[in-house]
């Protein structure tokens, strides 16, 4: 039995100065913070041999809405800035002009599973409505950094990534490609700034050991608006000083999925709970949902995170109109305000 208590206790009592840590020893990154533990190949068995959990009907077979209207939707918006959920952690952003895209997978399947809803742009679209984009990798698992997808991305783009992924992601794309470490900025032009933080998570990889590159969380700081894109992460101490040292964050886009068995999955994934615990911690003005809905990773399955979110939030007392549940291809303009870039925003969700 997986005692949740005492998993935040031990969270909680994390020393946040291990946060600027150095993390990479002996050819393998780390979260100094709380290293993990080896789970090994025998805890992966267990999983996969114990009973599975009982779900409703309601909850195995829930599935965002998926418009087929996106690509019509960002032709026809000449103006403002927007974030159009395309699938997974795949975002589309606009903001001061440019394009900024997330995590970006478009294929059938993330090395095994296979998608139970569609992306809401082909590539082919993204190519034909932006010739230049900007591009973000949190870390190299299947579902987020995928080959082909990369491959079929406009050559002309700019791809952030942790360290350890540029090589590997050059022979994909023949764009831009920048490593980035915890806590680096990086100015992207039209006063827009990309840092680069840290999350809790591993990596792992058909020719990449175990840990042999970085994973990251990614804030992309304009005049007008704050957006902190979570990547795929378990609840760590680094919320609080994410949002202490930026404050007035906008937007958080948090993954929620895949956190059953907890016993398994607390480490690399959050539940529902601590989602909502990044979104405070963060002093977020708004908290968008992403990782559900497209596979199904865990053994919650792929819409349940959404259902228990919504749950929730009927049932406390958390603001229905910050936490904003998209469908696929949902369009969303921000609610932008002019933003003081010595990172004391006087913007703030606490």
């Amino acid at each position: 039995m997986f005692d949740e208590q005492q998993w935040r206790t031990k969270v909680l009592s994390a020393d946040p100065a291990l946060l600027y840590a150095p993390h990479f020893k002996e050819g393998k990154f780390f979260n100094p913070w709380m290293p993990e533990k080896d789970r090994g190949f025998l805890k992966l068995l267990r999983w996969r041999l114990l009973p599975r959990p009982e779900y409703s009907a309601l909850e195995r077979c829930y599935l965002p809405e998926v418009s087929d209207t996106a690509y019509e939707k960002v032709s026809s918006a000449p103006k403002g800035d927007f974030i159009l959920w395309i699938g997974h952690a795949t975002f589309l952003i606009r903001i001061n002009g440019q394009y900024w895209l997330t995590d970006p997978m478009f294929s059938e399947r993330a090395l095994i599973p296979r998608r139970k809803t569609p992306p809401a742009l082909t590539v082919k679209q993204i190519k034909d409505l932006i010739p230049r984009l900007n591009v973000i990798i949190s870390h190299n698992h299947y579902d987020h950094l995928d080959r082909h997808s990369l491959q079929e991305l406009p050559h002309a783009s700019n791809i952030f990534v942790p360290l350890g992924l540029g090589e590997y992601v050059r022979e994909m794309n023949k764009g831009t490609v920048t490593e980035m470490d915890w806590w680096q900025n990086i100015s992207c032009g039209d006063g827009i700034t990309l840092v680069c933080l840290p999350m809790q998570h591993w990596s792992r990889r058909l020719g990449q050991g175990h840990n042999e590159t970085l994973w990251a969380s990614f804030l992309l700081i304009t005049p007008t608006v704050k957006i902190y894109f979570g990547g795929d992460t378990g609840y760590f101490i680094g919320y609080r000083e994410i949002g202490r040292k930026y404050a007035g964050i906008d937007y958080a886009v948090l993954p929620i999925t895949a956190y059953h068995p907890r016993w398994f999955m607390h480490y690399a994934h959050m539940n529902v709970d601590e989602a909502i615990e990044a979104f405070k911690d963060l002093g977020a003005r708004f908290m968008i949902p992403q990782q559900w809905g497209t596979f199904h990773l865990g053994d919650d399955p792929v819409g349940y995170a959404a259902l228990e979110l919504k749950r929730k939030i009927a049932g406390s007392n958390h603001d229905p109109s910050r936490i904003l549940i998209l469908d696929i291809g949902e369009l969303h303009f921000l609610e932008t305000t002019e933003i003081d870039l010595g990172y004391n925003s006087s913007i703030s969700g606490r």
